[in-house]
């Protein structure tokens, strides 16, 4: 990971040095663990873990494990695995936020003391009534007036399980009419009668995120807590709930932008619901925008990580073109994966005027840019393979590849000409019938004739068959956040998101392949084998690059 450029969180914690030269720099990143992490997950990341880097400070990983009826231990462990997948390791260390479920209780006794929290009995449609509007100022609870000692009381039967889910909150005293909704007597705790995953039965209250974040923050030593932009109502709570508990050391709360992508969506509720509902093969489905999702399709770390930098740092929401992520895979596998023949649609090709049984061996580079890579063999028989796409029984005009009477190279080896088209009684291709030169198996025709296309084939004898799926955008809709009224994400779902070619043949070296290993198969697209089923290959991204060169 590459150090990141400045932007106004840097210039932030700029002045906060210069104020404070012996300020030791410590960020987090707290996903909730109930749902797998996407690519907007990825630059809260990449923003956390390279500001600490930068500033030569700790960054932290803490599960905001509060609301144990939708948490699973199963997305505490894909947590982890992704940020280990994404070079992000917790240089401070692994926390949770049910580690500070004493300390939070431990707190809010010490507010209802204080005459700053109290014991409500509204239901959550009541507060709701009583929280008035943007334009009206909210009613005083009538519970709000508790002495504190019926505070305390009530607090301690809430947790000791006297009272039904929604019976009683205990809400932070602050200002009803307060212009900023959050500061509105927000409820800091609730009863919820759930195990928790660490906890299991030892609770039966939890402390709400607004009320246990900023503690969270201030017991581990954060200094800035970086979120996204939707938390900026709620940094006054935030800076609320340091205060008033007594914190000497204030961690600071700075929003950025989230990372929006076109043709997807980064509802974890919406995407819970795609799994659920077998709409997709699971949260690793490689059309899903989750990380696990992305590595299964073939996509690695410094590609997500270069696209969120190109994406830039700012406050203001903005749409990014999913053809910039392409662009920065694109730009990775061009260097760096190996060149293999993949024939996605084949059709039976016969050289006619070659020997039954003879094979020979052409040697093909490794990759045409880097010539010390080497060669691999790949041979050559009588009865071979050719995609679909490289035929014409009519062409187009000029269409270089194979048509009756016509000539192409066969890549790396032979020119062939086309003779004869033998076809079924339903009137689909059967085989090809071509003659090759065999003068030109490594060099031009003797007499000096062009020959315009190249294709590229293989062996029937040693072509191995695999399953080839190309994929596609998973919603038709380019900004999925900017729903049509009256629509729902299952009207913009591209039924045609997956297209599954199960005759393809491939070079028989692949199979020897690492499992994590990219290629490129030629004039085709980037591939790597499927994690999930064998002798399936997943397209990665296709060789034509459409982003405009100017934003690159």
């Amino acid at each position: 990971m590459e150090e990141i450029k400045s932007n106004f969180i840097h210039d932030i914690i700029d002045a906060d040095l210069a104020e404070n030269p012996e300020l030791k720099i410590h960020t987090r990143f707290p996903p909730e663990p109930n749902g797998y992490l996407h690519i907007g997950s990825a630059k809260a990341i990449w923003i956390n873990v390279m500001t600490a880097k930068k500033y030569g400070g700790l960054f932290n990983l803490r599960y905001d494990d509060t609301n144990p009826s939708k948490e699973d231990t199963e997305f505490v462990d894909s947590i982890y695995e992704d940020l280990k997948w994404l070079g992000a390791e917790p240089t401070g260390g692994v926390f949770y936020g049910s580690d500070y479920f004493d300390k939070c209780y431990e707190f809010a006794v010490k507010l209802i003391k204080d005459g700053k929290a109290f014991v409500c009995d509204l239901s959550a449609d009541e507060m709701r009534e009583y929280r008035g509007t943007l334009t009206e100022p909210g009613k005083n609870s009538p519970y709000r007036d508790r002495s504190v000692e019926e505070n305390l009381d009530l607090f301690e039967r809430m947790k000791n399980g006297e009272f039904p889910d929604g019976a009683k909150t205990l809400r932070a005293k602050i200002d009803m009419a307060s212009p900023n909704i959050n500061m509105r007597d927000p409820a800091i705790y609730r009863i919820v009668h759930t195990d928790h995953h660490r906890q299991g039965n030892k609770w039966c209250i939890y402390p709400l995120y607004d009320y246990a974040h900023p503690i969270q923050d201030a017991l581990e030593g954060i200094t800035h807590s970086l979120c996204s932009i939707e938390f900026e109502n709620h940094r006054p709570l935030y800076e609320w709930v340091v205060d008033n508990i007594g914190f000497e050391a204030k961690p600071k709360q700075r929003e950025f932008a989230r990372l929006n992508v076109t043709h997807t969506v980064m509802s974890k509720r919406y995407l819970r619901y795609l799994v659920e509902n077998d709409l997709v093969d699971g949260w690793d489905d490689p059309r899903l925008p989750t990380l696990c999702g992305l590595r299964r399709r073939g996509y690695t770390p410094a590609a997500i990580f270069d696209f969120v930098s190109r994406a830039g740092v700012a406050k203001a929401d903005s749409l990014v073109d999913m053809g910039l992520l392409e662009h920065c895979i694109r730009e990775e596998l061009d260097e760096t994966a190996s060149r293999r023949i993949a024939v996605l649609r084949p059709i039976p090709v016969t050289i006619t005027n070659y020997p039954d049984g003879k094979t020979e061996i052409f040697d093909l580079p490794n990759h045409p840019k880097h010539p010390e890579r080497g060669t691999r063999p790949v041979p050559f028989t009588k009865h071979l393979f050719i995609d679909a796409e490289d035929f014409a029984e009519v062409p187009p005009p000029k269409f270089f590849r194979l048509k009756p009477g016509g000539e192409v190279r066969l890549m790396g080896a032979y020119i062939i000409r086309l003779d004869e088209i033998v076809k079924n009684e339903d009137g689909s291709i059967r085989e090809l019938l071509c003659s090759c030169d065999l003068e030109t198996g490594n060099g031009m025709p003797a007499d000096g004739r062009k020959i315009k296309g190249t294709i590229h084939w293989l062996s029937a004898e040693t072509a191995v068959d695999a399953e080839v799926r190309l994929y596609d955008k998973l919603f038709t809709l380019e900004n999925v956040a900017d729903m049509p009224e009256g629509k729902t994400y299952g009207d913009y779902l591209n039924l045609n998101s997956v297209e599954i070619l199960t005759g393809a043949k491939l070079e028989p070296t692949l199979v020897e392949e690492a499992a994590d290993a990219r290629f490129q198969f030629v004039r085709t697209g980037y591939f790597i084998k499927d994690s999930k089923h064998e002798g399936v290959y997943n397209r990665i991204v296709g060789l034509k690059d459409s982003f405009p060169k100017a934003q690159n």
